[in-house]
């Protein structure tokens, strides 16, 4: 395999490196930005006199704006350009970002973390698209890896600002480093070009929603469908896991910082590792696999007994997660309508996200319901996303390979 990986690499020329490059560093920037506020959440219920449960809300606005930003966004990026609109939502989302940790109250900070949403939405979408039609079909599973992969090392990055920074600048210089991602537009606006699919395109090329959508409904409702699994997934293992191990096994913000690097450290050879090994063996099958290892390795991961065994857990679970989402953008992108792929793959992705954007809450609760027992909740809600990905993934399409653009010289 790591020879595959080398393969791969080096079949991609210095732009197309640039373009993923770019795509990789604002997914996970974006993320990044998101996953800072996982770490202090009691922190800010604690400033605003109000419920680790009311402030959870935060997380559920910003996952459901997310579709907001997915259409807007990327139904600009179908009319205007990939390009253009990558640079307008990595200005964005940081700006927001930044200002929710100036929130005077709960309220202004939910309408903050609102608007962050909306851009943090508009992100993904155009970013897979700009990437997947700009590399060779066959590095497509290795770059779908690396791509999704940006997602885990951002949070990654948020637990080790909130290791070494939150000890001294509180949870709202915490939030402060969310105006970080903006400088990547700079590069973006340098490095970046236009992707070979959309400056293929006659200007008049553009077709309405409807009219790019109605050959496909089936695939959208499936694709839904299945996001919105892989959400409750992802969320359901990441959002509170911190808040548990500080509450519940009594752990110190520098311990669960730390875990929380090492799960993550297996989100990302994770995503890369079953990204590339969809190339070989199919975007379904893979996907398959990674949910039902996900589904063997909860007791660990969720009812663990020491430290060690903790961390273990973790970084397996993490492993099998992300190893299932380093498949999505290849996979998304590939089942596509053509002429909604700036739209299509970010929408369906987000839609996913607003119709699991209750987890938090409701994991929140149900532990709340099972006597405290968060842990028992984690696992429940966990269990039950794989087992639906699991069962979904089989009854979908599968088209490795397809060609996304017309003149694709390393075809």
């Amino acid at each position: 395999m790591v020879e595959a990986f080398r393969q791969d690499l080096r079949r991609l020329d210095r732009v197309q490196r640039q373009v993923v490059g770019a795509a990789f560093l604002g997914w996970s920037l974006d993320a990044f930005d998101f996953f800072l506020l996982v770490f202090v959440l009691r922190d800010v219920a604690r400033t605003y006199h109000v419920t680790l449960t009311e402030v959870t809300v935060a997380l559920f606005l910003t996952l459901a704006a997310r579709p907001a930003g997915a259409l807007l966004f990327g139904r600009m990026a179908d009319r205007m350009g990939r390009r253009p609109v990558l640079m307008a939502v990595v200005a964005l989302y940081p700006l927001f970002a930044f200002l929710s940790a100036l929130a005077p109250s709960l309220w202004s900070f939910l309408l903050l973390r609102t608007l962050f949403g909306v851009a943090m939405g508009g992100e993904w979408g155009t970013g897979a698209s700009l990437v997947m039609e700009s590399v060779p079909p066959g590095c497509r599973g290795f770059v779908s890896g690396i791509l999704q992969a940006g997602y885990p090392f951002g949070y990654l990055l948020a637990a080790l600002a909130y290791a070494w920074v939150y000890p001294l600048v509180g949870w709202r210089g915490l939030l402060m480093l969310g105006i970080l991602p903006a400088f990547v537009v700079f590069f973006v606006r340098r490095q970046v070009p236009e992707s070979a699919a959309f400056s293929e395109r006659k200007p008049s090329s553009a077709i309405s929603l409807r009219e790019g959508l109605s050959p496909y409904w089936k695939t959208a409702i499936f694709a839904i469908g299945l996001m919105t699994a892989f959400n409750f997934l992802g969320h359901g293992t990441q959002d509170l896991y911190p808040t548990l191990l500080e509450t519940m096994r009594g752990l110190s913000p520098g311990a669960v910082g730390t875990i929380a690097v090492l799960y993550n450290v297996g989100a990302v050879l994770g995503g890369i590792f079953l990204g590339t090994l969809s190339e070989r063996v199919g975007r379904k099958r893979t996907i398959f696999y990674a949910a039902i290892s996900s589904l063997l390795i909860l007791p660990l991961w969720g009812l663990g007994g020491s430290v060690w065994m903790i961390a273990v857990g973790a970084f397996l679970m993490q492993c099998a997660v992300q190893g299932a989402w380093g498949v999505v953008p290849a996979y998304l992108n590939e089942i596509s309508p053509p002429s909604l792929r700036g739209t299509f793959p970010g929408v369906v992705y987000q839609t996913g996200n607003l119709l699991a954007a209750a987890n938090a809450p409701l994991q929140s609760h149900l532990g709340q319901v099972l006597g405290g027992r968060l842990d028992l909740s984690l696992v429940i809600v966990a269990g039950l996303a794989a087992l639906a990905i699991a069962f979904l993934i089989g009854r979908g399409p599968e088209n490795r390979g397809e060609i996304l653009h017309c003149h694709d010289p390393h075809t």
